[in-house]
């Protein structure tokens, strides 16, 4: 193909979670990686389930992502409109071509007539199928009742790129309603209109949709459209993999985690691996060498396990791949609209519009601690480049790093509560740090540096017989009350000679 096109055509019925985004991305991958247009389309014809705001939280979460469209509700394009709302005379037009080659008819019964033919259908132990009740004489379709398409029942084959080679018998074909008698088009008959017209050349979706393939497939033939290229995409699994992953099992907004200190980076490493690889073990990948490596041919058939132990290694990964001036901009703003301007790969008076009307996510503006947001920008960098390698997430930063800013309180509790310091006596805690607190402080300050104090604390294990979870754990509770901290040396010559033994011996007081 000389121009692919794919396409995201999400219903705004709710939040957008690992699934759709999923599906999205994948068809972003293509698009982009064969110089093609990625299009986003709302589909919002069930006006009954239709959530407020919810295309913008779909708008929010692609931009969030860097998932940049070319053309889309909020932007336009050559094939406008882009929601299926305003799309109305388009599906009329072509539910007339179908009337007039006697391939659509006006639906007559009423919901309790076809309920009675599926018991009818029951009590014989047959399936229901709504061709086989077609009406003999049909009203005239005047736009207020239900317009059904009159299938063609026959076998079908047709290739999935990832799925492979599939097949339904006719038994699978049904008449099925195209418009609704509110004026709506169904899912099915709008999506085939509009990927048409838009010359969509990939449509990417979900497994949920391939059981209604045969009937798709019934409704281009009747269209005289011809078919585009299929891929449809295996389940998410929750984390136990034994079954479709969903909110109760985890399945959160996906703005929820840029608000958790997840980075764009990772998120999109990390749903692009979730059912597709490049055949290497290679598990971290920029947003340009999916770009480049992504193909359909190496996505899996099988479901993929949602994991996210997985997402949060991966995120600590790309948190030590920043730059610090890249990191230190990120901990500044938990606005995901406005964190996802900086990171976007396009930049426009548009955008730039969206960020300054938006709210603020949260009442804490970032990630920093109480104290931590007190401190200097000369200040708070100094720390994130000590704790940086041991960030998770950017919600991890206040742990890591407020001790940093405060003298915290002493709590002897969290050393009873170790495994190793626990089941040493008072006394012999008290002896160890008091013997810590005497050697470090003779050195001077002009020798208060990382080599220097690295030297006198393996002295101190010598001198001591201990081993370093205990001794070197020990000073590192009495100077942060924390249970992580970075490296001591360097924690020490971050807090200085002054506050280090001054936060030694407040330790030993108490």
């Amino acid at each position: 193909m000389s121009n692919i096109r794919t396409r995201f055509a999400p219903s705004p019925t709710g939040l957008i979670h690992v699934g759709g985004i999923r599906t999205a991305l994948y068809a972003w991958l293509v698009a982009r990686g064969q110089g093609g247009q990625f299009v986003l389309r709302l589909e919002d014809t069930d006006q009954k389930r239709e959530v407020a705001g919810a295309d913008q939280h779909i708008i929010d979460s692609l931009r969030a992502l860097g998932l940049d469209y070319d053309e889309g509700p909020d932007i336009g394009g050559s094939f406008a409109p882009y929601r299926q709302s305003e799309r109305l005379d388009h599906y009329r037009a072509w539910a007339e071509k179908l009337i007039a080659a006697g391939r659509a008819y006006a639906d007559p019964y009423s919901p309790e007539e076809i309920e009675q033919f599926r018991d009818a259908a029951k009590r014989d132990k047959k399936p229901f199928l709504y061709r086989n009740h077609r009406p003999e004489d049909p009203p005239v379709w005047d736009g207020q009742t239900a317009l059904r398409f009159k299938s063609d029942a026959k076998d079908y084959h047709w290739h999935d790129a990832v799925m492979g080679d599939l097949s339904a018998g006719a038994e699978a074909i049904d008449d099925f309603i195209l418009i609704k008698s509110d004026g709506f088009p169904t899912y099915n008959f709008a999506h085939i209109v509009d990927d048409a017209e838009m010359q969509i050349t990939h449509v990417i979706r979900g497994q949920e949709f391939i059981a209604s393939m045969p009937n798709y497939l019934n409704l281009y033939e009747a269209l005289g459209i011809e078919r585009p290229i299929f891929a449809t995409l295996p389940h998410i699994l929750n984390e136990q993999g034994n079954k479709k992953l969903s909110k109760r099992d985890g399945a959160r907004d996906i703005l929820d985690y840029f608000r958790a200190g997840f980075l764009r980076e990772a998120l999109v490493n990390f749903i692009a691996s979730m059912g597709w690889n490049d055949g290497t073990e290679q598990e971290i990948f920029s947003v340009d060498e999916l770009i480049a490596k992504f193909s359909l041919d190496r996505v899996g058939r099988s479901g993929a396990r949602f994991d996210e132990k997985r997402l949060l290694w991966m995120n600590g990964q790309w948190i030590k791949r920043l730059d610090l001036d890249d990191l230190y901009a990120r901990t500044l703003s938990k606005n995901v609209i406005a964190s996802a301007a900086k990171q976007s790969r396009k930049s426009n008076d548009e955008l730039d519009r969206h960020v300054a009307n938006a709210p603020r996510d949260d009442k804490m503006s970032n990630f920093w601690g109480e104290n931590g947001r007190k401190a200097s920008e000369a200040e708070q960098k100094k720390v994130l480049a000590i704790v940086q390698d041991r960030l998770k997430t950017l919600a991890d930063l206040p742990a890591l790093s407020e001790y940093f800013f405060a003298r915290p309180t002493p709590d002897w509790s969290m050393i009873d509560e170790h495994k190793q310091l626990g089941k040493l006596g008072r006394d012999e805690q008290i002896d160890l740090l008091g013997i810590a607190s005497s050697v470090l402080a003779k050195i001077d300050e002009a020798d208060w540096n990382e080599e220097n104090l690295q030297s006198e604390l393996n002295n101190l294990l010598s001198a001591t017989n201990s081993k370093p979870p205990i001794l070197f754990g020990l000073i590192r509770f009495a100077l942060t009350w924390a249970p992580f901290s970075p490296g001591l040396s360097e924690t020490m010559v971050l807090l200085g000679r002054e506050e280090t033994l001054a936060r030694l011996l407040l330790s030993l007081e108490r």
